[in-house]
């Protein structure tokens, strides 16, 4: 039976409105998200399918195109309204942390507040908390997406944006797609270079962290940072 003939204090919007969404479970969430079903089962039916196929909303927002695929009644739209709706949640996430100005006091602080969003990433993105002189934050910019290959062009708006927020100090942060999170060649030697360029400015580069599937390097903590 379509959503539309339940009794409407079982429909799912109906219900949102009504009790709130922490009321709803994961898959009336998801359901809202998908709007409608397919052909013989209700949007509530294809979001429960989605939730077996998937145990947890890390990896719904981690499949690739070819396993959602195997989900009968997923069309390019309802796919996308899932991974926009994940991507939102993370973005919202990553906002809270501005608000606050968090204080960062380790490594460990750092590579928290930014596994969630980066470790599911499928290229290299590069980013840099921003930092009074008490360690808090100022602000969290990503600077490129790609590879610390190309170091001189991501060191010189590393600092343009750390000199535009008066920032005393700096945090960069970039993952690796494949999930083992030890540096490169190029990372150590980008890493170098990074710091370098920080000492001539008076902005000090507190760390470089790698994130990796659920783990982290740190080259502060490696003593690899002065």
């Amino acid at each position: 039976m379509a959503i539309n003939n339940w009794p409407k204090e079982d429909r799912p919007r109906e219900k949102l409105m009504k009790n709130g969404e922490h009321t709803l479970n994961d898959s009336e969430l998801l359901a809202i998200i998908l709007g409608t079903g397919s052909s013989g089962q209700s949007a509530l039916d294809l979001a429960r399918r989605i939730i077996c196929e998937f145990p947890s909303f890390r990896s719904i927002g981690q499949a690739d195109l070819i396993r959602w695929r195997k989900i009968k009644g997923l069309g390019i739209a309802k796919i996308s309204r899932i991974k926009a709706a994940i991507e939102i949640s993370r973005r919202f996430c990553e906002e809270k942390i501005k608000e606050k100005r968090l204080k960062i006091n380790s490594s460990q602080d750092a590579a928290s507040l930014l596994m969630p969003r980066m470790q599911d990433l499928k290229v290299e993105v590069f980013k840099v908390l921003l930092l009074n002189s008490q360690n808090r934050i100022l602000d969290i910019v990503e600077i490129e997406e790609g590879s610390v290959n190309q170091a001189r062009p991501i060191i010189r708006e590393v600092y343009q944006q750390a000199l535009r927020e008066f920032a005393a100090c700096i945090i960069c942060v970039h993952n690796h797609p494949s999930g083992n999170p030890l540096p490169s060649r190029e990372d150590k030697q980008f890493t170098r270079e990074l710091t370098m360029a920080g000492e001539s400015l008076s902005v000090k580069c507190l760390d470089h962290i790698i994130i990796g599937n659920g783990r982290y390097f740190s080259f502060s903590d490696k003593g690899l940072i002065r």
